[in-house]
């Protein structure tokens, strides 16, 4: 039996078998599919996850396809500067230990599924939590786009190209969308555990045999690293394009703006308790290392298959596990890289066919009660879209790659202060946002990000906060502000079984 062959079977089994699992998470819950469930079970695992199903369906935002092709990529063509990975997301744990729970509380009192909902709900105005919808779909797609890609390549290199790109990516689309209109997010957390045993597994693995097998251990591989690759292990790193004020400001940027993420509220509206968060908040950063992992194989890459240029960098780490590795074991690191794609491309579409069912199509009286079916189409769409962008235009896409973090940053002072602050009007959240979204776009599609030394992104929010305070505070103040804007919640008043999965 061919390498490819033995390679793809274990492939196909343990997608089937991650399919099998999705299904039998929502068995019994509102019927087949969990049709009968409605809105809040499909999209948010009727607030009812617990402390570990959270952390792993958080984790996997965390460690996506980017963590195997990406950040081994970043690591061979640049070095140190792709800790800023670590850093804003063990940061923004910690904001999230604070805004998880008032946003989970705020949600749970309203009956609200998502943050299109919480901006509807706080300013009073159905058409701006479109909006924010619209905005925030523009900012995803481009998450999807990179997930069917980086499967794509993970299943095209681990079948030894037998299959091609092209269907590679579709195979990427169909599962991830047929696995999401199914089991929604609870299927997504299960999964989330599987994901979670075999990316451990294999990077601990990784972890010890790449620096045995390619170099005398790890202290061979340091010391060449030291003496022929030094510029790797200090900022602005190789090619000095990533300073430490880029850095600073970029991890500031994305730890605020990661606990707003969609993705990450979906992932806080999921829980029973907002005790479960904080637990979840304080055990989050432990899974942080093992990005670590693909970060330092990715410079080993550099002696083992030196001359990688371009998207070819991505594949460092594969490269050093297809040339060495038998192929049952190439069979399994590829299914953790797969399943590392599948969890959060499944929660960004879910998220988005969230929005639009919510927020949107239901402001069509038609479509009113019938919220869940009309998401499940968004989904389906959402997908198709990204998948005809990953074969037509990819560098577009590519280029709103760099604009997804920094744009969504700018619903910071409508979403989050507006939480917190009740002078906050909307004409000055607004006014804000607009400035804000206007100046990402113009500094990234002149190619002046970073800006001065810094992430184009947080300049942005500077300014959009210069618009949206003096807007509110001078301004029109528009309708009354709800008595709860600050949400609360006792903080042990929680259900006695809240570590159960």
């Amino acid at each position: 039996m061919s390498s490819a062959a033995v390679a793809t079977t274990i492939f196909g089994v343990f997608m089937v078998g991650a399919v099998a699992l999705g299904l039998y998470a929502v068995h019994g819950r509102g019927g087949r599919g969990g049709g009968g469930g409605g809105l809040a079970e499909w999209s948010v695992g009727g607030r009812s996850l617990g402390t570990v199903f959270i952390w792993v369906l958080m984790a996997g935002e965390s460690y996506t396809s980017f963590s195997y092709l990406g950040a081994a990529g970043w690591g061979y063509n640049y070095g140190a500067p792709v800790l800023y990975v670590v850093a804003y997301m063990s940061c923004g744990y910690a904001v999230g230990y604070v805004v998880g729970p008032t946003l989970w509380a705020y949600a749970k009192k309203h009956g609200l599924v998502g943050i299109t909902d919480m901006v509807a709900h706080r300013y009073g105005r159905p058409w701006v939590g479109a909006l924010v919808a619209l905005l925030a779909t523009v900012f995803l797609l481009p998450y999807i786009q990179l997930q069917i890609t980086g499967m794509g390549v993970v299943v095209s290199t681990i079948s030894y190209g037998a299959i091609s790109l092209n269907w590679a990516y579709f195979i990427a689309f169909a599962v991830t969308t047929g696995f999401v209109v199914v089991s929604g997010l609870r299927g997504s957390a299960w999964v989330s555990v599987l994901k979670d045993v075999l990316v451990i597994a294999t990077l601990a693995f990784l972890a010890i045999y790449v620096p045995l097998h390619y170099f005398a251990g790890y202290g061979d591989f340091f010391h060449r690293i030291v003496s022929e690759k030094s510029d790797w292990l200090t900022l602005p790193g190789h090619g000095g394009a990533f300073g430490e004020a880029w850095f600073a400001t970029t991890s500031v940027l994305n730890s605020l703006t990661v606990v707003i993420f969609p993705t990450t509220v979906a992932g806080y509206l999921g829980a029973r308790s907002a005790d479960a968060l904080r637990r979840n908040a304080m055990l989050l950063p432990a899974y942080n290392v093992l990005l670590f992992v693909p970060m330092l194989l990715g410079m080993a890459a550099i002696f083992v298959v030196p001359g990688l240029v371009g998207a070819d960098s991505n594949l460092a780490l594969f490269k050093l596990v297809v040339d060495s590795l038998p192929a049952w074991t190439v069979g399994l690191i590829g299914v953790a890289a797969a399943l590392s794609s599948i969890v959060p491309m499944a929660v960004f579409m879910l998220v988005i066919g969230t929005m639009w069912g919510r927020s949107v199509l239901s402001l069509v009286p038609r479509l009113r009660e019938r919220q869940k079916g009309a998401s499940q189409i968004v989904v389906v769409v959402a997908g198709a879209l990204a998948l005809l962008m990953t074969y037509t235009v990819p560098n577009t896409l590519v280029r709103l790659s760099l604009i997804s973090y920094e744009g969504m940053a700018q619903l910071l002072p409508l979403l989050l202060l507006g939480l917190v602050w009740r002078k906050l009007t909307l004409v000055g959240g607004l006014a804000g946002l607009a400035v804000g979204v206007g100046t990402v776009c113009g500094f990234v599609f002149t190619d002046h990000d970073p800006v001065w030394g810094v992430n184009a992104g947080i300049v942005a929010l500077g300014l959009n906060l210069l618009v949206a305070l003096p807007v509110s505070l001078l301004g029109p103040k528009g309708a009354p502000v709800p008595d709860d804007v600050l949400a609360r919640d006792p903080i042990h008043e929680e259900d006695p079984e809240v570590l159960r999965v």
